[in-house]
């Protein structure tokens, strides 16, 4: 919305500024208005004489005028493309080169009468001998088949009396028998023209007869001109006349193409070993197209080694295991686009639903081998073969997808094959990639492994964190789990769980040594020599663990010679270890200071880490969700 000037603002100055505003705006309803106020009676009545004008730019052009802003005139009779009215700008500004420019190269009709203007400009400048010089040009424009083709190039640029004056030159040019075939010939390197005067032409006779003289008069060039701005009859016709006269026969090809008529596009283009022509003809086919021309040209395609053309044209011609039997002979990559193109709709008649689901995995195996996971497993889902999607998927080592995929498939295989991917990850720090492999283990009914899974949890505590209590829990819910799973050999079953039941019982010794320490001393120290004498207690505890504790309460009670003996002990039962791993180095200065040994050489301490995620809470809230889920 403009501003409107206020009851304060009458001045002629703001009307004349808000008009400037109106040729920007292009308002010429509020431009009226502006120029009322402004008392331009001149302006408001070159305004109405210009609502003549089609363009919006040209009226606005008016107004710009009239208000003495020149450049932007000019600017927008050149975006409406007015060059006539761009000419009497220049000539009523005085810049007759700019003038003659333009008549020149965009308003011929009214060249001749710029030519004359500029001379009589000159004329008047006492400039007799460039005078002279346009006046010659002006004399040229005069002759009689010039005028007419002129006429016919710029049909839309001659308004007025101008326009009536050459329609009725050309009118009466047209009478006469010459200009069939003049016109033509002068006009053959102006398509546009020609095609403008082939359309003018009323009698169809003397069109139809127009090739017909251009080839006897060996006119061949301009023959071809006419032909591609003709019909598609007139464009075969032509084509016949090439083919026959053994010349120019890639004209024939061309036009044979441009009629619509492949086939013999395409046997002319193969006789005559036409490639070029034959790959421009084999960007035009498409479905639609002939499956035989398709085949021929796939074929063509393939013996000039243009593999993807051939690919295209096979799979235009629904020749799809012939269009991927390619892919694989010639290693092509398969592209998305392509294997969209090879894929089959269900409700499709070219194939059976046992066919295209064969094609649909043979197109994701191509993708497999080639490395191109994601695809094959979109390929693979689309043929039903869910299984095969998810070992792609596992290939891609994509996670977000892999569990994405396992939850929306609902399989029990594709649960199991996703939480054992999810093991191979580093699920010790990934409490949400835990939660999933108990998940998955569990909506698979998977116990067993669910339990072996459990089982690791707890030796990954014991070794990791030395949180004995978060083992025993692991531990119990491994048990639980082993006991309810449907295991294919009972005696299998009843050592893993003879096995887990062994762990539980010295975990729980452990934990219950050291729990009663503050309590009975001695009770915890004689539970920890017991443990030491167990056979098979590496696989479960810690030794080191067992012999640190014992070491500690020997200092604290200032035994160090007790001390000192578990110390060589521990050497002993684990001499690759670092005893600093297991007991704190100042502890071992103590017992070395109070036996008078030398001390040993300090070595940093191993940084502990804070334990795992509670695997009981876990467990009950991934039972809570698959019960929601039943």
């Amino acid at each position: 919305m403009l501003p409107w000037p206020g009851p304060y603002g009458t001045d002629e100055t703001v009307w004349e500024n808000m008009a400037r505003m109106c040729v920007k705006t292009q308002r010429l309803d509020v431009a009226k208005v502006c120029l009322g106020n402004m008392g331009h009676a001149r302006g408001a009545r070159a305004l109405r004489e210009a609502e003549r004008e089609p363009e919006l730019e040209a009226r606005v052009a008016m107004l710009a005028i009239q208000l003495g802003m020149l450049e932007e005139a000019e600017q927008l009779y050149k975006k409406c493309k007015r060059y006539d009215l761009l000419n009497k700008l220049y000539q009523a500004s005085d810049q007759w080169q700019r003038a003659v420019e333009v008549a020149e190269l965009h308003d011929r009709v009214h060249l001749r009468t710029t030519y004359y203007n500029y001379a009589k400009h000159l004329e008047a400048s006492a400039d007799c001998g460039l005078a002279l010089s346009y006046t010659k040009h002006e004399n040229a424009q005069t002759a009689g088949l010039q005028a007419s083709c002129t006429v016919l190039r710029y049909p839309d640029m001659a308004p007025g009396r101008e326009a009536k004056w050459n329609s009725s030159f050309f009118h009466s040019y047209e009478k006469s028998d010459t200009h069939r075939f003049e016109v033509p010939r002068m006009l053959s390197e102006d398509l546009q023209s020609l095609e403008l005067y082939i359309n003018r032409m009323k009698d169809k006779t003397a069109g139809r007869a127009m090739p017909s003289s251009l080839q006897e008069n060996g006119l061949d060039d301009q023959l071809m001109n006419l032909a591609l701005l003709s019909s598609p009859e007139d464009m075969i016709e032509a084509a016949r006349y090439y083919e026959e006269k053994g010349e120019q026969m890639d004209r024939a090809v061309m036009l044979y193409h441009k009629a619509g008529h492949f086939s013999k596009a395409l046997e002319l283009a193969f006789t005559t070993q036409q490639f070029a022509a034959l790959q421009l003809i084999a960007e035009d086919l498409d479905e639609k197209s002939d499956p035989a021309l398709l085949a021929r040209c796939s074929d063509f395609c393939i013996e000039h080694r243009q593999f993807e053309k051939a690919v295209e044209l096979l799979l235009a011609a629904k020749k799809y295991h012939e269009a991927l039997q390619l892919c694989l002979e010639q290693n092509m990559t398969i592209t998305e686009e392509m294997a969209e193109k090879m894929t089959v709709s269900k409700d499709s008649k070219d194939l059976s639903e046992e066919s295209r689901r064969e094609l649909l995995e043979q197109i994701a195996n191509c993708c497999m081998r080639q490395g191109n996971y994601h695809l094959a497993t979109k390929k693979y889902t689309q043929a039903g073969n869910k299984l095969k999607a998810m070992r792609a998927l596992l290939k891609s080592g994509d996670t977000e997808k892999i569990v994405f995929f396992a939850g929306v498939s609902r399989q029990k295989e594709l649960y199991i094959m996703a939480a054992n991917y999810l093991q191979s990850l580093d699920w010790r720090k990934e409490p949400e990639i835990m939660k999933n492999i108990i998940s998955f283990y569990t909506k698979g009914r998977a116990l067993d492994l669910l339990a072996g899974f459990y089982d690791a949890c707890a030796q990954v505590e014991i070794d990791e964190y030395q949180n004995y209590d978060k083992a025993h829990g692991a531990l119990t819910e491994a048990y639980k789990c082993l006991s309810k799973a449907k295991a294919k050999s009972p005696l299998d079953q009843e050592t893993k769980l003879a096995q887990l039941q062994s762990k539980m019982t010295l975990v729980k010794r452990f934990i219950q040594a050291r729990r009663t320490y503050t309590e009975d001393p001695k009770e915890s120290v004689r539970q920890c020599e017991l443990l030491l004498e167990e056979p098979d207690l590496d696989s479960t505890i810690r030794i080191g663990d067992v012999y640190g504790f014992l070491v500690e309460h020997h200092v604290q009670m200032e035994e160090y010679q007790m001390a000192y003996k578990y110390l060589e002990e521990m050497r002993k039962r684990l001499p690759s270890a670092n005893i600093s791993y297991y007991v704190d180095q100042r502890t071992v200065d103590t017992v070395h200071q109070g036996l008078g040994l030398p001390l040993s050489r300090t070595i940093p301490e191993r940084v502990r880490h804070n334990s795992m995620e509670d695997h009981k809470d876990v467990y009950e809230e991934v039972m809570e969700e698959v019960e929601n889920d039943s």
